[in-house]
């Protein structure tokens, strides 16, 4: 029994040597086993990839110009209105009393002054017959200064009394403006998205003007992009854009980029540029605070002749080439010309056609030693 279990040992060590050599060295011989990839006609991009948020491009903010308790909400969020349509009302009573004040004392000045004029017109009377008077020495030079002084005084009481109807005037229009401000139209048509007050809430406008609603045009939405610092020189005004959304990620969105902003925001120490561009948005789809997924294309070919970008070979002298796969496994070496490339993907202006294979990585030098050498040696048994 021994002796057959040593004779057993030696010829299973032999076979294990021999299915080691040709695991390891037997594919060095053999051109099939490379990795390939078939060249194929697409469409390539080189894009700048970033995350952005949706905001409507053009809303306002509407507040009141006066104090006091809302009286009537005439919208609701999601409400859709137009230009110069009724949205709230603030209580107007405190200002329909000042208006009736400022009108009452407008027309007591007026009276005033209608009574300071008969007087005015008595006293130019009374100087003028005194200046007759006069020049017939029919009177005293006294009487005349007198009636000369009650004229001047007539008159400045006149035009006294219309400086204060002027005054009273001006506090009328601004009352009459701040009843008018209790009434809150709409300045823009569009759809409500915010509601700020609610009816019977208090509104304090006297350091600040309080925001009923939020009125939004949702016909267009603007994409405000974060892009880092290391992307945004690949950037320009006008190239084209496009997005996908969270929920939709099968639908394209395009636009062109509007605006860069000059100054960055620093988020976590990482400096990122807001880049702006707007997108039209007919069916509503698309909503305020959405997600969305962007690429910035810098470059692009259509209908072109694309290779894996780790094909491609690069020789000192500057030329490019790829490993052509043959129909027997065989591994040649071609020269190429490149057009458009990233990370991912390359153009081949020449040098290939699409059905075509090549190797889709060079071979490391030195790999299958390498892992030779992380085998476990086996000594000799006898």
């Amino acid at each position: 029994m021994k002796k057959a279990l040593l004779l057993i040992i030696p010829v299973l060590a032999l076979g294990a040597g021999y299915g080691a050599w040709r695991a390891w060295a037997a594919p060095a011989d053999r051109g099939g086993a490379q990795a390939s990839a078939l060249v194929q006609r697409g469409h390539f991009e080189d894009t700048v990839s970033a995350t952005g948020t949706l905001q409507p491009r053009d809303y306002v903010d509407v507040g009141t110009q006066v104090s006091g308790q809302v009286k009537k909400l005439h919208v609701a969020i999601g409400s859709s209105v137009k230009k110069g349509e009724l949205l709230a009302e603030v209580d107007p009573a405190v200002y329909l009393s000042k208006v009736d004040a400022s009108q009452a004392q407008l027309q007591n000045l007026e009276a005033q002054l209608d009574q300071r004029q008969a007087q005015l017109r008595l006293a130019e009377q009374k100087a003028q017959r005194q200046a007759n008077m006069m020049r017939e020495d029919a009177t005293t030079a006294e009487a005349v200064q007198t009636a000369e002084a009650e004229l001047q005084a007539a008159k400045a009481q006149v035009q006294a009394l219309k400086a204060q109807i002027q005054q009273t005037r001006s506090t009328l229009r601004g009352d009459q403006a701040n009843l008018a401000y209790t009434k809150i139209y709409a300045p823009m048509a569009g759809t409500v998205v915010t509601q700020n007050a609610k009816e019977g809430q208090t509104l304090n406008a006297n350091q600040s003007a309080p925001i009923v609603v939020r009125i939004a045009d949702l016909s267009t939405m603007t994409v405000q992009t974060q892009v880092s610092e290391a992307d945004v020189s690949r950037l320009r005004t006008g190239m084209p854009v496009y997005f996908t959304t969270l929920g939709d990620q099968g639908k394209r969105w395009y636009g062109e980029l509007r605006q860069i902003n000059p100054t960055p925001e620093v988020v976590n120490n990482v400096v990122l540029y807001n880049a702006l561009f707007d997108v039209p948005n007919p069916g509503g789809a698309l909503m305020t605070q959405m997600t969305a997924q962007v690429f910035f294309v810098v470059a692009e070919a259509k209908d072109a002749t694309l290779v894996p970008f780790s094909a491609v070979r690069r020789a000192a002298d500057g030329k490019t080439s790829v490993r052509i796969v043959g129909a027997d496994g065989r591994l040649e070496s071609r020269e190429v010309q490149l057009g458009l490339a990233n990370r991912v993907s390359a153009q081949v202006l020449s040098g290939l056609e699409p059905g075509e294979r090549v190797a889709a990585a060079a071979p490391q030098a030195g790999a299958r030693e390498a892992s030779a050498a992380r085998m476990p040696k086996m000594g000799a048994r006898l």
